[in-house]
């Protein structure tokens, strides 16, 4: 595995320097940005992220008014008791994407980020607790008590709402192999272990933010 400052000069000769490559690189939100979001909006994206997996993800952003109208602004406890009716009848709402399994998304998320609200009284503070240095288990998380949040799509909701984490995206995942970290699309527990292990050590060794690392990586490919 190479040294991080190598394979962060390789990415910048790519892009023409190392002022281009920080342009490209995302920022995490600090803790404090992370427990002032208030639940609706962990909701909302959560909802966004989901929609947009498999699909054109314009679509959803040209809907969206839409999708808050209907759902009432997410608001968490509105959307935890939608009943299985509520449920049918926006399946059939022209203001939004008509995916009746994707809708249904909406009701279990909800009571998923009640059930982080009662134990550590918001979803925000949830996020902002959680050690970095752990973000595979935070995958986990969100994999086993949330609906369709697994994989990408619940990479991509944590990246949006600014949660430090690393995104497997294709060119990653091939800057990953060609450093010897895993051999393929990560998907066991050794595999996920290995990336988080060569992510701690980046991170040891540039300071710089997991978000970034990530980014890098897909630079150098």
């Amino acid at each position: 595995m190479d040294s991080f400052d190598s394979i962060e000069q390789r990415a910048a000769e790519r892009k023409g320097g190392s002022a281009a490559l920080e342009e490209i690189l995302p920022k995490p939100a600090s803790n404090s940005a992370l427990r002032k979001r208030p639940d609706d909006r962990y909701l909302a994206e959560m909802t966004k992220c989901v929609f947009r997996s498999g699909f054109v993800w314009q679509i959803i952003e040209n809907k969206w008014p839409g999708f808050e109208a209907a759902f009432d602004g997410f608001d968490v406890s509105t959307a935890a008791m939608l009943s299985d009716e509520d449920l049918e009848r926006l399946g059939s709402d022209e203001r939004i994407v008509r995916n009746a399994p994707k809708i249904r998304t909406v009701r279990r998320n909800a009571q998923f980020i009640r059930e982080i609200r009662d134990e550590h009284g918001s979803f925000g503070a949830f996020l902002a607790a959680w050690p970095r240095q752990d973000f595979v288990g935070m995958w986990d998380v969100l994999k086993r008590r949330g609906d369709r949040l697994g994989g990408q799509t619940g990479r991509f909701f944590l990246r949006f709402v600014g949660w430090d984490t690393p995104v497997l995206s294709p060119d990653v995942v091939t800057a990953l192999i060609g450093q010897g970290v895993i051999e393929k699309n990560p998907t066991s527990a050794k595999a996920l272990k290995a990336v988080q292990v060569a992510f701690n050590i980046w991170h040891e060794e540039s300071g710089r933010p997991f978000c970034q690392i990530s980014r890098i990586l897909s630079a150098t490919v």
